[in-house]
C-alpha cells in the first residue's frame, strides 16, 4: 500500500467487517488481547500477536472467523465468499475509496472489461422467455453472421433458454476461441425461425469511436483497456489516409473518461510523443517505481492536436493529457480534470476474486503530482457558453496569470491540500457534455497561428520537485 499500515490495524478492520453479516457481533482490542462478542456476553478471548505479525493475525482472523461462526446464525449460514467479502471490505475500505475486493463473479467481468473474452460479441437481456439481443459489436462474428439488434434468442446449440436467466445465457454463448457456437432466434417481421452457427473468437470492448468533421479527425476514448491503443493507432491512420486534402488537426476526446490499463495509457501518449518522459509513478514497493518514456513514432506527424478532459477524466485519461500537454504536443480544452493520480496493482486469490489496491502515486513530466490536483486545462470551459471568439481572447488576455497559475499547480506539493483545492478552483471540475468543447477545438484547428497562440499556453514555466 501506499502508505505503511501495521498487520494490526488491518486485521482489526477485517475482523470487525464480520458486523456487516451479523451486527451483533463485535470485535475490540484491549491491550494484549483481542475480543469477540455480542452485546451481552464475551464469546472468547485471544492474545494479540505483535503489531507487525503478518502470519499472527492472519491466523487469529481465520480463528475469531470460525469462533464467530460457531455462536452466530447469520455467520454459519453465510457463504464462504459472504465472508470474504466482509472481511476483505473491511480491511480495504480503512485505506482508500480505490482499494477495494471483487467477489469471483465480479472479478470476473472485470478481467472481460480489461482483457476481453471469448464468444460472440452481443449483450443480451432475459424478456418473455427469450435472450433479447441488445447490443451487437462491431467486428464480431455476430456482427459477421446477421444477428440484429432486437432479435430473441429461443435457443442456444439446440436448449431452449425460456427459463434461463441472463448469465445461464451468456455462459452458452461463451467458449473457447474457434469454438462453434448454433443460435436460433426470432426476428420481428419475419415468420419462422432464424438460424445461425459461429465460430467464437476472442473479443475485447470497444473503447474508440472516430469521425471526420471539416478536415478535423475526433477519436473519442471511453476507457483503457487491452484494445485501446492500437485501436487509436488504426481509427487514426485510417481516417487519415481516406481524408481528401491536408488535414487540420485532431482532437483526442477524453471527457467523461475514468481510465483502465495503464500500459494502455502510456501506449496512447507514445503514439503522438517522439521523446522525453510520459509519467513515473512513485511508491513504496520496489516494482511500483517505474518511469515511462517515449521513444517512438509520432503517427499524426506532427498535426496539430487538442485533447478534451472534464472533471470525469481521471487515472489513465489524466496520464495522456499532462503528458502531451507538458511537452507541448497539445492543447487542453476543458475543466480540470477529476484528480486520480494513483496506480492500483490487482491481485488474483484463489477464489478467482481479486484484490484491488492502491500501491503507487502518478508524477507528471513536469514534476506535479496527479492525485488530488489533476489536469490544468489551457483553455478553461467551466460554467462556459456563449460566444467561442470572446472565450479564446478572454484566455488569451489572462495569459500572464495563467503562466503564474500554471507554476503554482506544476509546484504544489502533495501535502499542501488547501492550495490544491485553490488551485482546481480556478477551473472548477465539471462534467462537461457540450458541444462549447468542440466548437473552440473547431476554431484553433481551423487556424494554425492561432493554434500556436493556444499551444504557447501550455509551456512549461517550472520544473516542479517531487
Amino acid at each position: 500500500y501506499l502508505e505503511p499500515v501495521p498487520a494490526a490495524t488491518l486485521a482489526m478492520e477485517g475482523m470487525r467487517g464480520l458486523g456487516a453479516i451479523d451486527p451483533a457481533l463485535t470485535v475490540r482490542r484491549s491491550e494484549d488481547v483481542v475480543v469477540l462478542a455480542t452485546s451481552d456476553r464475551t464469546i472468547a478471548r485471544f492474545p494479540a500477536p505483535a503489531d507487525d505479525d503478518v502470519e499472527g493475525w492472519a491466523a487469529l482472523t481465520a480463528k475469531v472467523s470460525a469462533a464467530g461462526r460457531r455462536t452466530s446464525k447469520e455467520l454459519r449460514t453465510a457463504s464462504d465468499e459472504k465472508l470474504y467479502e466482509a472481511v476483505f471490505d473491511g480491511v480495504l475500505s480503512s485505506l482508500d475509496i480505490f482499494s477495494r475486493y471483487a467477489g469471483a463473479e465480479e472479478a470476473r467481468r472485470n478481467r472481460e472489461k480489461r482483457d476481453g473474452f471469448d464468444g460472440i460479441g452481443i449483450r443480451v437481456r432475459m424478456e418473455a422467455g427469450a435472450a433479447r439481443v441488445t447490443r451487437v459489436l462491431p467486428d464480431t462474428p455476430a456482427a459477421g453472421a446477421g444477428l440484429r439488434k432486437g432479435d430473441r434468442i429461443t435457443h442456444v446449440d439446440g436448449v431452449s433458454v425460456r427459463d434461463f436467466k441472463r448469465h445461464d445465457v451468456v455462459q452458452r454463448l461463451r467458449g473457447p476461441t474457434h469454438s462453434r457456437v448454433a443460435v436460433t432466434v426470432r426476428r420481428e417481421g419475419v415468420a419462422g425461425p432464424l438460424a445461425f452457427e459461429m465460430e467464437r473468437r476472442h473479443i475485447v470492448l470497444p473503447t474508440v469511436t472516430g469521425r471526420r468533421d471539416h478536415g478535423i479527425v475526433f477519436l473519442t476514448v471511453t476507457s483503457f483497456n487491452q484494445g485501446t491503443a492500437s485501436s487509436v493507432a488504426a481509427k487514426l491512420t485510417k481516417a487519415l489516409d481516406g481524408m481528401a486534402g491536408s488535414p487540420k488537426g485532431l482532437v483526442l476526446d477524453l471527457r467523461g473518461n475514468p481510465g483502465g490499463l495503464l500500459k494502455q495509457s502510456i501506449e496512447v501518449a507514445d503514439l503522438f510523443l517522439t521523446q522525453g518522459q510520459i509519467v513515473r509513478t512513485h511508491g513504496r514497493h520496489p516494482d511500483s517505481e517505474q518511469r515511462y518514456e517515449a521513444g517512438g513514432e509520432d503517427i499524426a506527424h506532427g498535426l496539430p492536436l487538442v485533447v478534451l478532459v472534464d472533471g470525469k477524466s481521471a487515472s489513465a485519461a489524466e496520464i495522456i493529457a499532462a503528458a502531451l500537454q507538458d511537452h507541448g504536443r497539445a492543447v487542453v480544452i476543458g475543466t480540470t480534470s477529476f484528480g486520480k493520480g494513483t496506480v492500483q496493482t490487482v491481485i488474483r486469490l484463489p477464489n478467482d476474486g481479486e484484490i484491488t489496491l492502491t500501491w503507487s502515486r502518478l508524477v507528471a513530466p513536469s514534476g506535479y503530482v496527479l492525485h488530488g490536483l489533476g489536469v490544468m486545462p489551457d483553455i478553461c470551459t467551466s460554467g462556459g457558453a456563449g460566444n467561442v471568439r470572446k472565450l479564446i481572447a478572454a484566455v488569451f488576455g489572462r495569459k500572464v496569470k495563467i503562466a503564474a497559475a500554471r507554476a503554482r499547480w506544476q509546484t504544489a506539493g502533495l501535502g499542501e491540500e488547501k492550495q490544491r483545492r485553490d488551485l482546481r478552483a480556478t477551473c472548477p471540475a465539471e462534467r462537461r457534455r457540450k458541444a462549447l468543447e468542440i466548437e473552440v477545438a473547431h476554431r484553433l484547428l481551423s487556424d494554425r497561428a492561432l493554434y500556436g497562440r493556444a499551444l504557447d499556453l501550455t509551456a512549461a514555466t517550472s520544473q516542479a520537485q517531487y
